[in-house]
């Protein structure tokens, strides 16, 4: 469940498992800090593995992972994560290097990951070969890398650990956290047994975290592994809100040279084939060689660098991405600090394509496909409008079709988010495409709910039929508003009820129009069982009170029957 008040939320479990070993050298754990502490410090866990062979293993491990979790919750909250906990363990490191000179515990050391997820970000600190994995969107990445020798024969020989030199080096990564992301710390009796897709297969499950844990540890066990075996598992159940403030920092600090090509590397993204052109930005289809698998990336051109409200669009954009997640919305990714050194947004590649792509091949939609791109995008826009943002360009363009039959909206670059910053719900010119905009946007109107619907109404339009409802054949050409054209007039096949439904969504009068899109997935849905599209209207005093209309009727009659009595 999310947090109360927007706070992070997360979900640890650990197994640990001695195997055949004399011993157990292996020790994690996870913080419980006070929600005041960990609103300041964040969330922190780690895992040790004692080094094997040598006395004081075990206590080197724990003595490092129970000092780390008090002693970083004792640092000030303004020193920030990297500078509390490295100077925790620099303190560590110094006493188990002391306590290792001494007979009894000559090469007492460990390794050490430790995970601290503070507000919206991971942050790694890490030295041996245990291992930090994330699994986001059943897709398993290593965060870590091995300080083992890369030798034939001596692979299992570290040569960075706590204990072994004077002021140990820890690797330091900071990372975005995205709701779901799932994190696997473990130790090498566990990814020295099981390889990534055995790890992946096991965490995509999603059983609870402890349930996880235990499960990966046990396999390992039947696999073959005598090596003591630990795993850590945590899920991000909920995050906070953005920080506008430091999103808008970054932002602004980010140059805008010259559009790049394809073949160009930039930040680690090798850039395909050009995906589309606009009057602001550029897209590319490219290859991430850093974290693997395809993105899209949208490039604003260098005029943009002196427009504020094309800045603005882009802290709109990834504010959208980072506050509202939903399996019809498309996202922005949001990059590890330091590796972004211009101005770019990153997007998830979906496979499959485009719906204006898919009406250029033909034949156009039938009903049943209408219906549910239809329900999926009204889908989309209630998430939105929940949140309080309105889309603004809702168009055939924008809309992605799965190869499983998913619907996706996409591009935020238009949204407004009133209250999100100052200024921003003034741009240099209409938010959207004129002809699928409403007519109170071309007439300066900022945007609503309303408006929404009527670009989804004339999105489904063209989907049926190809056309735009109120006339003119070009996305950019400003429509002339009067009653939309009837959808039997180009497909006599579809039902009235379908007619009924695009008008209303299309009315001139937003007041005419679904009151939202809730009310227009429910007519989508419900399809002809629904009585009635048009605009509520009011009951007849038979549907309100039917007793009361009987009982008026029976005193009438009663009266009629007494006047015929007297007549005679």
């Amino acid at each position: 469940m999310p947090a109360a008040g927007g706070r992070l939320d997360i979900g640890v479990g650990v197994f640990s498992d001695q195997g055949r070993r004399r011993r157990n050298e292996d020790f994690a754990g996870a913080a419980r800090p006070t929600a005041e502490a960990a609103s300041v410090s964040g969330q922190a866990m780690a895992l040790a593995d004692g080094i094997g062979g040598a006395p004081g293993g075990r206590e080197a491990a724990e003595i490092l992972v129970r000092g780390f979790l008090d002693g970083y919750y004792d640092q000030p909250g303004q020193r920030g994560v990297r500078r509390a906990a490295g100077a925790v363990l620099d303190a560590l490191d110094r006493w188990i290097r002391s306590q290792g000179r001494s007979a009894g515990l000559a090469g007492m050391g460990c390794t050490f990951t430790g995970l601290v997820l503070s507000g919206r970000r991971a942050h790694v600190l890490h030295v041996g070969d245990s291992r930090l994995y994330r699994l986001r969107a059943d897709r398993l990445v290593r965060l870590t890398r091995d300080h083992c020798l890369d030798r034939p024969g001596l692979s299992h020989v570290l040569y960075r650990a706590v204990g072994l030199d004077e002021g140990t080096r820890f690797d330091y990564t900071v990372l975005p956290l995205e709701p779901h992301d799932r994190f696997l710390l473990c130790s090498d009796g566990v990814h020295g047994i099981l390889d990534d897709d055995t790890i992946a297969g096991i965490l995509s499950h999603r059983l609870g975290p402890a349930e996880t844990a235990r499960a990966l540890v046990v396999l390992a066990r039947e696999l073959g592994g005598e090596d003591n075996a630990t795993a850590l598992v945590a899920d991000v159940l909920a995050l906070p809100p953005a920080d506008i403030p430091a999103m808008e920092a970054a932002l602004s600090s980010l140059p805008i040279p010259s559009l790049p090509g394809s073949g160009d590397m930039i930040d680690g993204f090798v850039l395909d084939r050009i995906l589309g052109e606009g009057r602001g930005a550029r897209s590319f289809l490219a290859e991430d060689r850093r974290d693997g698998g395809r993105v899209v990336i949208k490039f604003p051109r260098p005029r943009a660098a002196t427009s504020a409200a094309f800045r603005i669009a882009f802290l709109r954009e990834a504010w959208v991405a980072a506050t509202i997640r939903s399996p019809f919305l498309g996202t922005v990714l949001d990059l590890p600090q330091g590796r972004r050194t211009r101005l770019y947004a990153v997007m998830p590649y979906y496979p499959g394509e485009s719906l204006e792509h898919r009406l250029s091949r033909g034949p156009f939609l039938t009903l049943e496909e209408g219906v549910r791109i239809g329900i999926g995008l009204c889908r989309a826009l209630t998430c939105l409008h929940r949140a309080g943002v309105i889309h603004r360009d809702v168009k055939t363009d924008n809309v992605i079709l799965e190869p499983d039959g998913g619907v996706r909206l996409i591009d935020f670059g238009a949204v407004l988010v009133p209250g999100l910053m100052s200024g921003e719900e003034t741009d240099e010119a209409a938010p959207g495409t004129p002809g699928y905009m409403a007519p109170e946007l071309l007439a300066g109107d900022p945007g609503s709910e309303a408006s929404d619907v009527f670009a989804l109404g004339v999105t489904l339009y063209r989907a049926f039929t190809g056309h735009f409802p109120m006339g003119g054949g070009e996305a950019f050409t400003t429509p002339r508003f009067e009653a939309p054209r009837s959808l039997a007039r180009d497909r006599p096949d579809l039902p009235a009820w379908g007619d009924r439904c695009l008008a209303r969504a299309l009315a001139v009068d937003r007041r005419q129009r679904f009151a939202d899109a809730i009310e227009m997935l429910q007519i989508l849905d419900s399809g002809p069982r629904a009585a009635d599209v048009g605009p509520a209207r009011r009951r007849s005093l038979y549907q309100r009170d039917p007793l009361l209309v009987w009982q008026v009727l029976s005193l009438c009659l009663l009266i009629l029957l007494l006047l015929s009595l007297a007549c005679r």
